[in-house]
């Protein structure tokens, strides 16, 4: 009688313990996230260990695909459904230019493929935050619960200077560029739309990342990952780095449209060296405490 009652008492059970389960896996997770610390290794002694055990490099490698990928399919998923939206998107995109109708594909395949690309920018642009969160969670293991919660508060960031940048680029840097490109020399210009979406779309991408260094430079200032004085002491070739990189964003020739890009790009790293001297003091005053 006892055995049957405990058989009885196991079967109603079973769906209980079975939540309880589930909750432990998701919640457990969430708990060491918030409250683990990671052992405070030297980097040569962590550099010898990775050498003296490949495994352990090789289980990091499968834990870094195991993100990449699920950041991948997230990336799929929302393009599945923003591609229901590429038109009006489209439309909004070429008003720069006098809209849509100033575009003519050459191509078969040329309209296809500019929908392809407005939309995944767009996906890009909403997908961002976990994109983010998934990094975070692949190097939680190895950052302090401090930088780990930094890092969580600026996810949201991350998204908003992103479309910071997007929207700069949009009303700032298309118009004085495409009226410079289209009327220089008075040569008369037939658009295409693979041509002009490229140029928009490519430069609003990496516009959009550019705009990300102040708040990377503050939160791996304000982690000790990154010291405000190696920024200030390294502007020359910072300013020399991103006139390469200006030059690699703008897909022109002229000295114009870089400078264009050049510029901001310039302004947003001194604006990093103030972000990070900021977490700089901020970190110094909260490990006085």
């Amino acid at each position: 009688m006892r055995a049957l009652l405990a058989q009885v008492w196991r079967l109603l059970a079973a769906p209980f313990r079975f939540v309880a389960r589930v909750l432990r896996r998701i919640f457990s997770p969430i708990s060491n996230f918030f409250t683990t610390e990671p052992e405070d290794s030297p980097l040569g002694e962590t550099v010898q260990k990775a050498i003296a055990h490949p495994g352990d490099v090789l289980s990091h490698l499968a834990a870094l695909r195991g993100h990449l990928l699920r950041a991948t399919l997230a990336l799929l998923i929302v393009s599945a459904v923003v591609f229901n939206y590429a038109q009006p998107m489209l439309d909004l995109l070429a008003r720069p230019i006098g809209g849509i109708q100033q575009l003519q594909a050459v191509d078969v395949t040329e309209p296809i493929g500019v929908v392809m690309r407005v939309t995944l920018l767009s996906s890009f642009a909403i997908t961002l935050p976990y994109i983010a969160l998934e990094l975070l969670l692949f190097v939680a293991p190895g950052l302090s619960r401090n930088a780990r919660v930094i890092g969580l508060v600026a996810i949201p960031l991350v998204f908003v200077f992103f479309i910071v940048g997007m929207l700069f680029t949009y009303f700032v840097l298309l118009p004085p560029a495409i009226e410079f490109l289209l009327n220089f020399i008075g040569i008369p210009t037939a658009v295409r739309p693979s041509s002009y979406i490229a140029f928009a779309t490519g430069l609003m991408f990496w516009v959009g990342l550019a705009f990300e260094f102040p708040l990377v430079s503050y939160f791996l200032s304000a982690m000790g990952l990154l010291p405000a004085r190696w920024l200030s002491a390294n502007w020359r070739i910072a300013v020399v780095a991103l006139a390469v990189l200006a030059a690699a964003i703008t897909p022109t020739v002229d000295p114009i449209n870089m400078l264009l890009v050049w510029v901001p790009l310039v302004g947003l790293y001194f604006l990093s060296v103030g972000t990070a001297s900021l977490a700089q003091r901020q970190r110094a005053r909260r490990l006085a405490k």
